[in-house]
């Protein structure tokens, strides 16, 4: 797929599957704003793409804090003078305990990433999509958003919320030629399940990874790689008659 001198923003852009997905869009010609809490991490993931000055931003952002995200956004607008793609994937998975146990730090820390930082990025980034009369939106959900699953109901909640926003933002965006979609991975190969098994079970996290890998009819847990590719092809031009579409990425979970 060719991004030629397409203008796209990554947040949580050093986790696994952003930095996967900058690498591909990188690789396809792309010019990237690349955003993240870490701004150490953000320049290793530069010097490591390889990306020329004049081709990449990178800004260190709390996604919960509006005026923050607002600043990305009016930031990649200025140096680039347009936004084709926002890959909308920062994201956190919080304390695994149950709901009678939940510490409200915890709920509010989950909801506030997962949920503001989400409807942020979308509130300051459509009306510059709306004004090109183009532009692809492609929100990292989960199979999470489909299900239940003990121990983790902050993050279930938000990502059945990712869900809801993504087909209202698509209504929202239809009349002016905006697309906006989800991927919804099921449990991927990075670091944020190594902290949800060892969260679950700190003296035997493998034991928790097996149970996982059980679930998925296809025997694995995804890679970067296959959820990347996913993202690419929504933002792609193959895509164009996509939107309001839940795309899962599970290995056959959802078959069940």
């Amino acid at each position: 797929m060719n991004f030629n001198n397409k203008v796209v923003i990554i947040t949580g852009a050093t986790g696994g599957i952003g930095a996967e997905s900058a690498r591909r869009f990188a690789d396809a010609g792309a010019k990237l704003c690349l955003v993240d809490l870490d701004m150490a991490k953000l320049k290793e993931l530069v010097l490591d793409l390889h990306l020329l000055e004049e081709d990449y931003l990178v800004k260190a952002c709390d996604v919960r804090k509006e005026e923050l995200v607002k600043d990305y956004v009016e930031a990649t607008k200025e140096k680039f003078g347009r936004i084709d793609v926002f890959v909308n994937n920062a994201g956190v998975e919080g304390e695994v305990a149950p709901i009678v146990e939940t510490e409200t730090e915890n709920l509010d820390f989950v909801l506030d990433v997962n949920i503001k930082g989400f409807y942020f990025g979308l509130k300051y980034v459509l009306p510059i999509m709306y004004e090109q009369k183009e532009g692809s939106v492609i929100n990292t959900a989960s199979v999470a958003g489909f299900i239940g699953s003990p121990g983790l109901a902050p993050y279930i909640a938000s990502k059945h919320a990712v869900l809801g926003i993504t087909k209202t933002a698509a209504l929202e965006s239809a009349a002016y030629g905006v697309t906006v979609n989800a991927v919804c991975p099921g449990p991927v190969d990075n670091d944020m399940m190594r902290n949800i098994e060892k969260k679950a079970s700190p003296d035997d996290p493998e034991a928790v990874k097996t149970n996982f890998e059980q679930m998925v009819p296809l025997g694995r847990y995804a890679t970067n790689e296959d959820v990347a590719h996913t993202i690419l092809f929504l933002a792609s031009d193959k895509a164009k008659y996509l939107t309001g579409t839940l795309h899962r990425v599970d290995g056959g979970m959802g078959a069940k």
